[in-house]
C-alpha cells in the first residue's frame, strides 16, 4: 500500500469531477487519508495482539498462525475491489490486514522460547525478524515493476496473495509446535534446545506475571527502545519512497530499486551482529547489549536527523545514507531484544509480543508526526523537521538504556522446577 500510493493516484478509472470541473482520481488520497489507512492497520493490530498472544500460549503456533495467514491472503485479494467501491471499504480491509499482522511478533516469541537454545537467542531473533527487510525488498521491487507496467498496481495485490498462500502451505507442512514431535530433530539437538530451560519454557498452562513485567524498569526501557526503533523503521519503510520520489526527484522505478537495495544490504550486518552477540565472550552480556543498542538506536538517531538535509543535487548521498541506516538498525537483535530475553527468561515470548504492541503504537505515532509537520510532500524543510523529531525521541530512548538495561533475570522468573515437570511440560 505504501509504495502503490505513488501509482494509484495516476489511475483515472472511475475518476470523478472536482468542484472546479476537473477529473480527480478516486485513488489520489490526501495526506490525512493516507495516515488513516496506516492507522487502520494499527487499530487492527491492537485488536489482534492480545487474542493472538493468548491463543499461541494456549494452543500453539501452527494453526493459530495459519488463521492469520488465511486472513492476510483474503484481505490482500480484496484491496483492489474494495478500494474501487469506497474509501470506507478500503479502511475496513486495512483493518483486517492489521489483525492478521498482529500475529507476527508473538509467533517469533513462541518459536524462540520453544525452539531456540539459550545461547542462540540473538541468532534466532535475527533470522525470524528478517521478514521485515526481506518482505520490503520483494514488495517494493514487485510493486514498482507491476504498477508501472500494463498490468497496473492491482496486479501487485494478487501476486502477493498467491505468494502468501504458498508460504502458509509450506508453514503447515514444515512447522511443529513441539521439538519432540519433529522427526528431523536428533537427540543431541533436543538436548541442546532443552539445556538451561525450565518447565515454564514449554508449559502451556503457565501463569504469566503480566503486572510485574509491565512495571519492571528494564523491560520498560526495552519497550521504549523497541517503540522508537520500530517507529524509525516504519518512517523509513512508509515515507522514504514518497520522500525519494517527491522531494529528491527519483523516478518511480529508481525509487523501487533504491528501497530494495538499501533493505537488502542490511542482511549481512543483521546476521553478523547476532553471531557476535551470541558468541563473543570478552564482554559481559550487559556491555554487549549496550554497544549494540547504541549502534542500532543512538548512532542511527544522529544520522537520521541529518537525512532531511541532503540536497537534491546530492540525492545519491541520501540513498547511501538510507543503506547505512538500514545496516545499523539491523543490529538491534543484540540490543534491546537481548535485554528483554535476559530479564524475562521463560517469558521472553511475552516481551516480544509486547514489542508487536509497540509497533501498533508506532503505526499511530509516525503518521501523526508526518501529518503534523508535513502539509506539502514536496517541501524538504517540512520533512526535515519530521526526521529530527523522530531522531530526538530515538536518542532519548537509547540514553535510558544506560541506566536501566541489565543482564540479570527478574525476580518473577525465579521458579523452582523439578526434572519431572520439565518432561511433562515438553510432552
Amino acid at each position: 500500500m505504501n509504495f502503490s500510493f505513488i501509482c494509484m493516484k495516476n489511475d483515472m478509472s472511475g475518476a470523478i469531477l472536482d468542484n472546479n470541473g476537473t477529473l480527480h482520481s478516486i485513488y489520489d488520497y490526501s495526506s490525512s487519508e493516507k495516515a488513516e489507512l496506516i492507522w487502520a492497520v494499527a487499530i487492527g493490530t491492537i485488536v489482534g495482539t492480545i487474542p493472538y498472544n493468548w491463543a499461541y500460549v494456549k494452543y500453539g503456533a501452527k494453526y493459530v498462525f495459519l488463521s492469520a495467514g488465511i486472513l492476510s491472503i483474503i484481505s490482500t485479494v480484496l484491496v483492489p475491489t474494495l478500494a474501487a467501491q469506497s474509501y470506507i471499504a478500503l479502511l475496513f480491509v486495512r483493518l483486517l490486514q492489521g489483525i492478521a499482522y498482529s500475529a507476527d511478533f508473538a509467533v517469533i516469541g513462541i518459536i524462540c522460547v520453544k525452539w531456540a537454545p539459550l545461547d542462540e537467542i540473538a541468532f534466532f531473533i535475527s533470522v525470524l525478524t528478517v521478514f521485515s527487510p526481506f518482505a520490503n525488498i520483494i514488495t517494493t521491487g514487485i510493486t514498482g515493476v507491476l504498477c508501472t507496467s500494463s498490468l497496473g498496481w492491482r496486479a501487485s495485490y494478487y501476486f502477493h496473495a498467491v505468494g502468501g498462500a504458498i508460504c502458509f502451505v509450506l508453514w503447515c507442512i514444515v512447522y511443529s509446535d513441539c521439538p519432540l514431535s519433529c522427526k528431523s530433530i536428533t537427540t543431541e539437538e533436543m538436548a541442546n534446545i532443552q539445556k538451561g530451560k525450565s518447565a515454564e519454557h514449554f508449559n502451556k498452562d503457565r501463569n504469566v506475571p503480566y503486572f510485574k513485567m509491565i512495571t519492571n524498569p528494564a523491560l520498560i526501557s526495552v519497550w521504549f527502545n523497541a517503540f522508537m526503533d520500530l517507529s524509525m523503521s516504519i518512517m523509513i519503510i512508509t515515507y522514504s519512497p514518497i520522500y525519494l520520489h517527491e522531494v529528491l526527484g527519483f523516478p518511480i522505478e529508481q525509487t523501487a530499486a533504491i528501497i530494495g537495495i538499501t533493505s537488502f544490504v542490511q542482511l549481512p550486518f543483521k546476521f553478523t551482529a547476532a553471531f557476535i552477540s551470541d558468541r563473543l565472550m570478552i564482554f559481559s552480556p550487559k556491555t554487549k547489549m549496550l554497544i549494540f543498542n547504541t549502534i542500532s538506536c543512538g548512532i542511527v538517531s544522529l544520522l537520521f536527523g541529518g537525512f532531511g538535509f541532503v540536497p537534491k543535487d546530492h540525492r545519491w548521498y541520501a540513498m547511501v545514507l538510507l543503506g547505512v541506516l538500514h545496516c545499523l538498525m539491523s543490529t538491534n537483535c543484540g540490543g534491546f531484544y537481548q535485554c528483554g530475553r535476559y530479564v524475562a527468561q521463560q517469558y521472553a515470548d511475552v516481551v516480544i509480543a509486547a514489542i508487536q504492541f509497540c509497533k501498533c503504537l508506532a503505526l499511530f505515532f509516525v503518521p501523526a508526526v508526518v501529518k503534523t509537520t508535513v502539509s506539502n510532500e514536496h517541501d524538504r524543510s517540512q520533512w526535515a523537521l519530521a526526521f529530527i523529531i523522530m531522531a530526538v525521541f530515538l536518542f532519548i530512548a537509547n540514553c535510558s538504556a544506560y541506566f536501566l538495561f541489565t543482564d540479570q533475570p527478574a525476580e518473577f522468573t525465579k521458579v523452582v522446577d523439578e526434572p519431572e515437570k520439565l518432561k511433562e511440560a515438553i510432552a
